[in-house]
């Protein structure tokens, strides 16, 4: 199975990218006019292109560079999303209250953190799966809980576990906030890097594409 390499994509450059999240929906129309629509995928898959941030010969090739050492599209890597990174809304600090992540049963010690979107018809849960390392926060029934000594946190798969003797009670409510990348890879084996062009003001098409675990 290829690797994933828990390194961030150049970021700099990941933030001047273009790019966000897409559905697969399925439409049939009747003889009636009336639509039929099915979605194929559970999860939204978000996908951009990182040409649009690099302004600079440098970044140009520090992007060639990461791009050799992941061989192409054969390793992932993480990626930092401009607009949705936190668990917080856009400019709030993170807060252990931020996102639920399900109620305790006295026995149940993992939680795995999540990112709910929407709310009032069909809100939908996002998987987190790479928080970054020493920003998730959690409580349990509004009362925040302290890392190492409370829980711990695997940042490589978002998994939060509970320590022996602070196992959620029954009915309680456990929360968490935290900052996180996606886990991607880039969408083509070829870059193609025209440096004419590039001097002139065209920009680079860099695909990158978010993957599941």
């Amino acid at each position: 199975m290829p690797a994933f390499h828990e390194t961030l994509f150049p970021l700099d450059i990941a933030l001047g990218a273009a790019g966000g999240p897409e559905r697969a929906t399925e439409i049939v129309t009747t003889l009636s006019g009336r639509e039929e629509r099915n979605t194929r995928l559970a999860h939204s898959r978000r996908r951009w292109d990182a040409g649009y941030g690099v302004t600079s010969l440098a970044q140009l090739s520090s992007v060639v560079a990461f791009f050799e050492e992941r061989r192409g599209r054969l390793h992932g890597f993480r990626w930092r999303d401009r607009l949705d990174h936190a668990s917080a809304a856009p400019g709030a600090a993170v807060t252990p209250l931020d996102q639920p992540l399900g109620a305790g049963d006295g026995a149940r010690i993992q939680f795995a953190l999540a990112k709910t979107y929407g709310g009032a018809h069909a809100p939908y849960a996002r998987p987190i799966a790479k928080p970054v390392a020493g920003t998730v926060r959690v409580a349990v029934n509004g009362a925040e809980r302290v890392a190492g000594a409370h829980f711990t946190v695997e940042a490589t798969s978002g998994i939060v576990s509970f320590l022996a003797g602070h196992v959620p009670p029954m009915g309680a409510s456990v929360t968490a906030g935290f900052l996180f990348d996606v886990p991607v890879r880039f969408d083509t084996d070829f870059l193609e890097v025209n440096l004419t062009a590039f001097e002139a003001g065209a920009i680079p098409r860099i695909p990158i594409l978010e993957i599941r675990l």
